[in-house]
């Protein structure tokens, strides 16, 4: 599995405008509804639940937000950049500016593996100053999928 298989083009969005984590959570999961086709409450919900079992800001202005959603069939994956950093609760304290969000069926093995390619990608040498120096959503997506 890798990147470009789960983030597509056209789920790369530059300059979120959100002021606070659950106005966060709940753009992506509007966003993450429209493309999949769940119900918009169910995706906020079964994210602000994970985040009561502890952030999901990994730090260095990351965080990767996920869940699995009754009634999803395949992985699903938004990138986010914001216009500014957000307070997410991150494990260094430092605001993310960088959102990935990972729906996925509720197969734990599949779930956990689309995990760990994001996190090791987010933290691939150069990425997130790629992601921070891009332009364009198409230049997001060039930085965070290597191509």
């Amino acid at each position: 599995m890798n990147i470009a298989e789960l983030l597509r083009p056209e789920n790369v969005l530059v300059d979120l405008d959100a002021s606070s984590k659950p106005q966060l959570l709940q753009q992506l999961a509007e966003r993450a509804a429209r493309a999949t086709g769940l119900d918009q409450a169910a995706v906020f919900n079964g994210l602000s639940h994970r985040e009561t079992l502890g952030s999901t800001g990994i730090g260095q202005g990351i965080a990767i937000p996920h869940s699995a959603p009754a009634g999803l069939a395949t992985p699903f994956a938004l990138l986010a950049r914001t216009t500014r950093p957000v307070e997410f609760d991150a494990v260094d304290d430092r605001p993310v500016d960088l959102v990935f969000l990972l729906l996925s069926p509720a197969d734990r093995t599949s779930h956990l593996k689309a995990l760990s390619v994001v996190s090791r990608q987010l933290r691939s040498a150069g990425v997130t100053e790629r992601l921070r120096r891009a332009r364009t959503a198409a230049e997001m997506y060039a930085a965070m999928t290597g191509e």
